[in-house]
């Protein structure tokens, strides 16, 4: 792996109480949100091979989104994978789950808070703040460095509210 992008779902929908937290979709925001940073990806040329994502509807609805609006740009390598164990991991879960994708050159992977900051916050060393649809870009080292700590530098940041995603909209 060569790169690898961590994002956390677009903005999820509080309207309906009697869903269990897995089931929540996205609101209006979050489905207008999740496709202009998939544009905004593919303008960076950073359109993975691989997308990974949570079991999680809103984590699903935000992959299907993101895949759409790069589609068009370049063909993605495969489909969307679901993996159950993204849905609310520890740190050393998503490690493991990086670890199972390494053959891919570019992978994205859409998870959840608090895991993601946790995450990123063990790679860094530093707390950084992961609102909804946020993006993190990190580089990979070889795999002969030992820990993923080590092989993964922090490249980018990208928080939506932060970026001019205006040339993106239709």
């Amino acid at each position: 792996m060569e790169t690898l992008l961590i994002m956390r779902h677009a903005k999820s929908s509080w309207d309906n109480a009697t869903l269990s937290d897995d089931q929540r979709p996205l609101n209006k925001r979050g489905k207008r949100v999740a496709p202009l940073m998939g544009a905004f990806l593919a303008s960076q040329n950073l359109v993975p091979d691989r997308i990974v994502s949570s079991t999680a509807k809103r984590a699903h609805q935000t992959a299907k989104l993101m895949a759409a609006a790069m589609a068009s740009k370049e063909t993605l390598g495969s489909e969307i994978e679901l993996v159950d164990e993204l849905y609310l991991p520890s740190t050393s879960t998503w490690k493991r789950v990086i670890a199972e994708h390494e053959s891919a050159s570019r992978v994205l992977m859409i998870g959840h808070n608090p895991g993601i900051e946790e995450l990123v916050s063990a790679v860094t060393g530093d707390y950084e703040r992961m609102p909804t649809a946020a993006i993190a870009c990190f580089s990979v080292g070889p795999d002969s460095e030992s820990s993923l700590e080590r092989r993964l530098k922090l490249q980018a940041l990208w928080r939506p509210k932060e970026l001019d995603l205006s040339e993106f909209e239709a």
